[in-house]
């Protein structure tokens, strides 16, 4: 989908609509999310963008909101995509102990909420991580779906903004001319 001439949101917004939906659905793996802000097509700029994401996530009944999770790994787990390893760069080389305790604090959340943890975590340290994993647990239900929805809402931002950013180019035209 990105081409070197990649000009962010304006490409975005000229993309045919079935493209513009696996891209959101690659930042957010639920597919009426995915639907609904593509509809929303075109976006002035960024933050309008950022505020259609945003208005779709708080309307998700929970059956969707689960669909979003499922493309969530656990934190501490081995990332199955490039976004998830890039957000939970903080976790690589962790001690065995604080794993350890990611592994057991996610296996309790899950019991407890029904989904996986989820949080920002956007390259932060395992032990920081394991901590706000505690204090979560404290959580009513309903407070926790709140919390777990501001973060999805943080992860998506994110992730929407490096969607928008420019393709890289791997080849330069110096690099051209001397191979």
């Amino acid at each position: 989908m990105r081409r070197v001439d990649w000009r962010g949101l304006e490409s975005f917004n000229e993309l045919r609509q079935s493209q513009a939906i696996h891209a959101l659905y690659e930042c957010c793996t639920s597919r009426i999310w995915a639907i609904r802000v593509a509809a929303g097509r075109p976006f002035v700029d960024q933050e309008a963008l950022f505020e259609r994401a945003d208005l779709i996530l708080a309307e998700l009944t929970d059956a969707d909101l689960d669909e979003a999770l499922d493309g969530h790994p656990r934190i501490g787990d081995k990332p199955d995509n490039a976004s998830s390893a890039s957000e939970q760069s903080g976790v690589t080389g962790a001690e065995a102990e604080v794993l350890n305790d990611l592994r057991k604090g996610n296996a309790e959340y899950e019991a407890k909420f029904g989904h996986v943890y989820l949080v920002f975590a956007n390259g932060r340290p395992a032990a920081e991580l394991l901590a706000i994993l505690k204090e979560r647990l404290r959580n009513s239900p309903e407070t926790e779906r709140r919390v777990m929805r501001m973060e999805l809402s943080k992860i998506n931002r994110r992730r929407l903004t490096v969607m928008l950013e420019p393709a890289v180019r791997y080849v330069t035209d110096e690099d051209a001319l001397t191979s």
